[in-house]
């Protein structure tokens, strides 16, 4: 007899066109955090909505305490004990915290139908203390953080009795601190009894968390293994099914011409004194810490949030960018951090997203050529290897590094001089990082001017010919790629900004 309080076995699920999962095994012990891992598209969004009742499975069978169930929606799912914490959370922010909490399942006087608040109120604020949160129960959601909210949604599961907890990328949008406190969460919930399911991309949170994993692959079952049995590169070797031979294919390119150059670029209260120069072919690198005003500049360069002062020159003319389009227009592009939200319409298909930005060029006294606009997105889909059963797929129901691999099509069909990529692989599976960093270097070989923001040191040191390091609004140090170490830029994004305060105030 097994110990597994969950089982689920030769699971299989297919879609018009599609086979998402083929015969998969995943089991869960109790007090168990079991770590599932695997590319964009390996079916692991499919195997949780399973497990949580969106979807039924076609075939295989699924075994809760020992006996056979069927999950055949989300209600039943919960009312068995299981639960759910996404990346994006599904909360109301315009409703109080207790609100999230009990929604349908609100605490009612049966006499009256009354809503007992001031009970409810009372048994939130228990459920955050006891995963060591102060949060106000009577807070709205929409002034919480992301990590708040987090909070927020396993208290939910915890209000439900949830015995199952499923956690879907919880760690992406968190910060290094955050995301340790989720972690000092996750081991208290499984020091009293509850068993998670742990999804993440990144590697180094499945060794700090996990007891297990299990690799899903092209909607297949890879293995299971005890995480202290098994290393990161034979993980990352069976997740992707080849060897990653290098992470960050940087090429040589011929760096050229200035292409961009930024001069005492300001906006009050956000960054200020920010200069720098970007010639073809160099891959410049951007980074700090969270809140150093990264994105702010990238945002002011494409016209999104304009400077307040300071100066842009395009190959040495100096202009004016007041709005995105006159920035695509000089020859600039922008890949956004949130892809879904600012990069794609979902809705529409491969084709449609890739040509957005040259729909006058394909169109004839207003009617859009429909058969240059399909020559022009395979070729670009086929030339960035995008991953789809043809250009008319839905954007959403691509994986997010093919997602990402779109918006970046929709760059090079606007034929730009200069490329700012805001977290270009953020999200996604390490094989499309991979790809994304092998387009990067194409591109700069090219002769494009690429500008790349980056939180994480090993990219920001394997892709940059030069690297920029601020904090707090300012530029704090600029190293080339020869001398640039992960130690002297973390003292630029930390030391060096407190020295500068010392000798102000001396």
């Amino acid at each position: 007899m097994n110990d597994f309080i969950l089982e689920l076995d030769n699971i299989s699920k297919s879609f018009p066109g599609v086979k998402a999962l083929n015969k998969v095994k995943f089991s869960l012990r109790s007090r168990e955090v079991h770590a599932l891992i695997g590319e964009n598209g390996a079916g692991k969004s499919t195997f949780i909505k399973i497990i949580t009742g969106v979807h039924q499975p076609d075939s295989g069978d699924i075994f809760l305490f020992g006996k056979k169930v069927t999950f055949a929606n989300p209600t039943v799912a919960r009312d068995k004990g299981i639960a759910a914490i996404y990346q994006n959370t599904t909360c109301f922010p315009d409703m109080t915290v207790t609100e999230n909490i009990f929604l349908g399942h609100e605490y009612v006087e049966r006499r009256t139908n009354r809503i007992l608040w001031k009970k409810m109120h009372e048994r939130a604020r228990e459920l955050l203390r006891s995963i060591g949160s102060n949060i106000d129960p009577e807070e709205k959601m929409g002034s919480l953080s992301v990590a708040q909210q987090q909070m927020v949604e396993i208290a939910k599961a915890l209000s439900q009795d949830a015995k199952i907890l499923l956690m879907d990328e919880p760690t992406a949008a968190l910060t290094n601190r955050e995301a340790e406190e989720l972690f000092a969460i996750t081991r208290r919930l499984k020091e009293a009894g509850t068993s998670i399911i742990f999804i993440s991309h990144r590697i180094e949170d499945i060794y700090k968390i996990a007891d297990r994993v299990t690799i899903f692959r092209d909607g297949c079952y890879v293995g299971t293994w005890n995480i202290s049995d098994i290393t990161r590169d034979e993980l990352i070797k069976l997740m992707v099914g080849r060897e990653i031979t290098t992470l960050f294919p940087k090429k040589q390119a011929k760096i050229g011409n200035e292409l961009l150059r930024v001069e005492r670029l300001y906006r009050a209260g956000v960054f200020a004194d920010i200069s720098f120069k970007l010639h073809e072919g160099e891959i410049l690198g951007i980074t700090g810490l969270i809140g150093s005003g990264r994105s702010e500049v990238a945002q002011a360069i494409f016209g999104i949030a304009p400077a307040d002062g300071g100066q842009i020159f395009i190959e040495n003319r100096a202009v004016k960018i007041d709005n995105p389009l006159k920035a695509i227009k000089l020859g600039i592009g922008y890949l956004p951090e949130d892809r879904q939200i600012q990069g794609l319409v979902l809705p529409f298909s491969i084709m449609e997203n890739i040509t957005l930005p040259v729909i006058e060029e394909l169109s004839r006294r207003g009617w859009l050529h429909r058969t240059a606009e399909y020559i022009k997105a395979k070729e670009l889909a086929e030339l960035l290897r995008i991953k789809a059963t043809s250009v008319f797929d839905r954007a959403y129901s691509l994986s997010g590094g093919n997602q990402q691999k779109i918006v970046v099509a929709k760059l090079l069909a606007a034929r730009l001089k200069v490329l700012i990529l805001d977290e270009p692989t953020k999200g996604i599976d390490v094989g499309s990082k991979a790809a994304i960093h092998e387009i990067m270097s194409d591109l700069a070989c090219q002769g494009f001017g690429i500008i790349m923001i980056s939180s994480e040191m090993p990219e920001v040191l394997g892709m940059s010919d030069r690297i920029i390091v601020m904090h707090e609004g300012r530029v704090t140090g600029e190293f080339d790629r020869e001398e640039a170490t992960q130690e002297k830029i973390m003292e630029a994004a930390i030391t060096k900004r407190i020295h500068q305060r010392i000798a102000e105030v001396l």
